[in-house]
Formats: structure tokens, C-alpha cells, sequence
């Protein structure tokens, strides 16, 4: 409703196509657009719609009444703005009547408005989930201190919450200390399942604006993200024992004796933690919409360091299981 023009060329049933056009000349100038001319009663209330070239092509003696079918389409004021979208795209018109829920006619909007707001809102969403907040005005206008200003807090919110991975890494000192290797393939680890948990938040995030998934697919996207995750941390996993594997044999890096055990580690662990990623990645944005907030607040460094943490305990739990008595 926001959007509407009451620019706008409106007729009467009982009005001839010559009459319409009559009507045209006198204010059709000042109408966003005369695409389509709006039929109404007495009462203000929406009729029907006719595309010009219906008139154009009529008898100018020809009554309005008798080229109408009531067939229309038409966006209730209270319409979100996706909804909106989503109604101009079935019906591929370049402006649409507003009217109240009586059916009364109180202005058009036209494509491109609504596209253009539709812009807005994604640019706003994609500015949060890259962890920032959104720019009132374009990049190439915002002052530098305001930029700064709109991305600091996130960085520090988020570097405070990296701060919960060096604990991590505080509380499993010990075994790292015993098995100095598992050092080696933390960042590998902890970066795979922050890369996977931001894949499954964009698609998850998109499909929403979309109006793909609503929160009753909760169940449906759980499904199809365990066997996503389970997939693609099998390929992980597989690509990681292959890695240790190979450069064991060739010479380039000496695991000890227990390098099987450490590829089993690596591989397992690449399995679940991508599987987590996948899941937390898909799974906040619906948990963000149940409680009425912006699923694009799931933003990528947001869910790459909540697995960031998570991925930590993973891996050092099976560390534990395959290099106890051995390394551990």
C-alpha cells in the first residue's frame, strides 16, 4: 500500500469505449499508466480491468459492460511486498489495482515500484548476512565513518564469539600436546564446517524470500539437509584420508605410525562436522522466522562461528576415540 499511485484512469460500466477515450484525454496525462483503464461502480468497488488495446480495437460505440468478464487479478492493501511480487510475476502485468478487502479501489502500483523496493530489501539482506548492518544509502555514498561504524559491531560481536574457539582450543591443550598433528588439521576442519553451514543458510535464507519454504517445511529441509550434509562430509572425509594417504606415501610429511588412525580422525570427523554445519546453517533461519526476526540475521560469519566452536568438540572427541591408548 506503501507504494500506491492514485494515478490512475477509472470508468463506469454504463460508459461507451468513445466515451473511454474521452475520459482518457482528460486525465489520462497525469496517470502512472495507461496500460490498463480500471471499471467501477457506484460504489468505488473494482469490476474489472481492460487492457487499452481491448478498447483500441472495440467499436467506439461498444459499451464498457459488454466487453467486461469480472475477471481479474488484484493486490489487497494489506499485501506484503513479496506477496505483491509474486502475484505481478504470475500474471506478468506491468501494474496492478490495489483495493481494500470490500473490494474497493484505492490506487494501482506498477512493477517497477515494487521491484525496486524487492532490490532494496535483498541489498538490506545481504548486507546483514555478510555480518553487517544494512547502508542507508549506496556503498559509493556512505561516508567512511559510518561505514566503519555499520560494520564494527558485528565484527566485535563476532570476534568476542571467536573468542569461545580459542577456549576450545584452551580446554583440549592436553591433547594437543600429545598429538601435535592434530594441530595441523584444525583450520581444514573448523573451515569446512563454517563453509558448509553458509551454504545451507543462503539457500535456506533465498528460498525464504522467495517464498519457496515456509516454516512448516522445517521438517522437509531437515530431511533433505541430513542427507546434503551426510553427502558432502562423506566427499570431504574421503578427500582428507586420501590427502594424509598421499602425502604419507610420498614422503611429504611423516604422520608416525599411527597414520591411519589420524586419517580415520580427520575423515570422521570432516563427516559430522559438515553434517553439523549443514544442519545449524538450515536450521537457524527457520528458528529466526518462528520467533519473528529476519532470517537474514543468520548471517555467514554468524553460523561459520557458532561451527567454528562446535567443530572444535567434534573433532577432539574423535580424536579421542581412534588415538586412545596410541596417541592419546
Amino acid at each position: 500500500a506503501r507504494l500506491m499511485t492514485p494515478m490512475y484512469v477509472q470508468v463506469r460500466p454504463y460508459y461507451t469505449v468513445d466515451d473511454v477515450f474521452r475520459h482518457i484525454k482528460v486525465f489520462g496525462r497525469k496517470a502512472e499508466t495507461l496500460n490498463f483503464i480500471y471499471v467501477v461502480d457506484e460504489k468505488n468497488v473494482l469490476i474489472d480491468d481492460l487492457k487499452i488495446g481491448q478498447l483500441l480495437l472495440s467499436d467506439s460505440s461498444t459499451k464498457i459492460s459488454d466487453l467486461i468478464d469480472y475477471n481479474f487479478a488484484a493486490i489487497k492493501a494489506s499485501t506484503p511486498m513479496e506477496e505483491a511480487f509474486e502475484i505481478f510475476q504470475k500474471y506478468d502485468r506491468s501494474a496492478l489495482p490495489i483495493v481494500t478487502e470490500a473490494g474497493v479501489l484505492v490506487g494501482i502500483v506498477t512493477f517497477d515500484d515494487v521491484l525496486d523496493r524487492i532490490e532494496d530489501r535483498d541489498t538490506e539482506d545481504i548486507q546483514r548476512f555478510g555480518g553487517m548492518e544494512e547502508l542507508d544509502l549506496a556503498y559509493t555514498k556512505t561516508p567512511l565513518l559510518q561505514l566503519i561504524q555499520k560494520r564494527a559491531g558485528w565484527l566485535i560481536i563476532l570476534f568476542f564469539s571467536e573468542m569461545l574457539t580459542a577456549s576450545a582450543m584452551g580446554f583440549f591443550e592436553g591433547e594437543l600436546e600429545k598429538a601435535v598433528v592434530l594441530a595441523l588439521f584444525v583450520p581444514l576442519i573448523i573451515s569446512s564446517g563454517g563453509n558448509s553451514g553458509s551454504q545451507a543458510a543462503s539457500l535456506i535464507i533465498r528460498a525464504m524470500a522467495l517464498g519457496e519454504l515456509k516454516l512448516k517445511d522445517w521438517w522437509y529441509v531437515m530431511k533433505r539437509e541430513v542427507s546434503s550434509g551426510l553427502i558432502l562430509g562423506g566427499i570431504l572425509g574421503s578427500i582428507g584420508f586420501l590427502r594424509i594417504l598421499a602425502w604419507h606415501f610420498l614422503g611429504l610429511y611423516d604422520y608416525g605410525p599411527y597414520w591411519i588412525s589420524i586419517g580415520f580422525t580427520v575423515s570422521v570427523s570432516l563427516l559430522f562436522i559438515v553434517l553439523w554445519g549443514t544442519l545449524s546453517g538450515s536450521f537457524i533461519p527457520f528458528i529466526l522466522r518462528r520467533f519473528g526476526l529476519d532470517p537474514a540475521t543468520a548471517s555467514a560469519p554468524f553460523v561459520a562461528t557458532l561451527v567454528d566452536v562446535s567443530g572444535l568438540i567434534i573433532y577432539f572427541t574423535v580424536a579421542a576415540f581412534f588415538l586412545h591408548g596410541k596417541l592419546l
